[in-house]
């Protein structure tokens, strides 16, 4: 393992609500949701040194202890926020994430498919630093292919992260070498 650090930013709101309306088309139930803990484990494993999972979610209300609990019982730290009705709450925190870990000697990786993020993780990548993006290739903004291309590493959360029991109903390509007819019928 390295001194370094990897630090896991996960876009809570983002992943489910991609889960559940572009995948599943209807709220998921706790068994198809990510099993978060196989993310700050694929982190450590991908890149040998130990991770740091931040969990950010909105609480404009009320706490969800129970998941909350969860989240730190499997090692991540969850950011609960708040803010006015039209705040992305979630979404600044990130991005003020980002420019700090500009400042420092570490390594992300950033659970999310929303491309809000793009401008902060930009000056991120291409230095000596590894960075990567943990979505649904599917969905995931286009704003990040750029940095694709200058060393941005992309994970699909559910084939290669596998942070998922159940496979999803997701249309893929299938290279033919992996087709297997009875999937399908």
């Amino acid at each position: 393992m390295s001194d370094r650090t990897t630090y896991v930013l996960v876009d809570g709101e983002n992943i489910d609500a991609t889960l559940g309306q572009s995948i599943l088309g209807r709220r998921p139930n706790p068994h198809e949701r990510p099993r978060w803990d196989r993310l700050l484990q694929f982190a450590e494993d991908t890149w040998a040194q130990p991770a740091t999972g931040l969990f950010f979610l909105a609480a404009n209300g009320e706490l969800p202890m129970p998941f909350v609990q969860a989240l730190t019982a499997i090692g991540f730290r969850p950011i609960a926020l708040s803010g006015e009705a039209d705040d992305k709450v979630v979404d600044i925190a990130i991005q003020r994430t980002l420019a700090e870990l500009s400042r420092r000697d570490a390594d992300v990786m950033l659970a999310s498919n929303d491309g809000d993020f793009i401008e902060q993780l930009e000056p991120l990548v291409g230095t000596d630093r590894r960075t990567a993006l943990l979505a649904f290739r599917e969905f995931r903004n286009a704003g990040f292919v750029p940095l694709f291309e200058r060393g941005l590493e992309f994970h699909d959360l559910e084939y290669d992260v596998k942070a998922f029991n159940d496979r999803l109903p997701r249309i893929r390509i299938i290279p033919i070498d992996e087709f297997d007819p009875n999937e399908f019928l």
